[in-house]
């Protein structure tokens, strides 16, 4: 499909060999001749969204305290929230895949979806500057906050799964992680086990590993 529809659900302009970085995934790169991939512009994207959305909550929960205020930019910033809004662009139609991610469904995994929001907004920095990555952000992901309430009790998979193993009286939801790969380029698989279903998550990290793998637990349950 071609950029400039992308360029055009972002409301940005930007230079066809930035954006197609921004949208290569790294197993792509590993398959071709190590060609520029995401991971510098996901770093920068994390620094800008992380920037815009403090100041957005400093400025319009004035009643929070400092702790509340960490729970909501936790939410907001959330692989689950982003992957929602990367979602809703269609990012995953344009993503640049290896062989494996393709197969295993990468356009859809929650983490893959997000980091690739986060190195489209690195690369609308780049290209544009903080006003136009803060108005991005300002008009994709800052309008979750409208029920902030839902967002902070759908944040955490983990926790979710725990409270719906509760509510059904069935044990406590039990994780082993595994990994691939040397220290700079691990690749997490998690197993969760409750209620009689196993089920798994791959990411590049533990964390991210276990909330995908309690996602599809939760999932599995027949719960949203």
């Amino acid at each position: 499909m071609r950029l400039e529809v992308l360029s055009e659900r972002l409301g940005v302009t930007i230079g066809d060999q930035l954006l197609s970085q921004a949208l290569t995934h790294r197993s792509y790169s590993y398959e071709h001749s190590n060609q520029p991939n995401n991971e510098r512009l996901e770093f920068l994207g994390d620094s800008v969204l992380g920037f815009v959305v403090t100041t957005h909550l400093f400025a319009r929960f004035g009643e929070l305290a400092e702790g509340e205020l960490t729970k909501l930019k936790n939410a907001i910033v959330s692989a689950k929230a982003l992957a929602e809004v990367a979602s809703k662009l269609g990012l995953g139609e344009f993503l640049l895949l290896g062989r494996g991610e393709e197969q295993t469904g990468g356009r859809t995994k929650i983490n893959l979806l997000a980091d690739t929001f986060e190195a489209v907004l690195g690369a609308v920095y780049v290209e544009a500057g903080l006003e136009a990555a803060a108005a991005m952000v300002e008009r994709l992901v800052l309008p979750q906050l409208d029920d902030h309430q839902s967002l902070l009790d759908n944040s955490d998979p983990k926790t979710k799964l725990q409270e719906l193993a509760q509510a059904r009286g069935i044990p406590a939801p039990v994780y082993s992680v595994r990994f691939e790969g040397p220290d700079h380029d691990r690749t997490f698989y998690a197993t969760v086990e409750v209620g009689g279903v196993t089920v798994n998550g791959v990411a590049r990290s533990r964390k991210n590993a276990e909330s995908e793998g309690a996602i599809a637990a939760i999932e599995a349950l027949g719960e949203k």
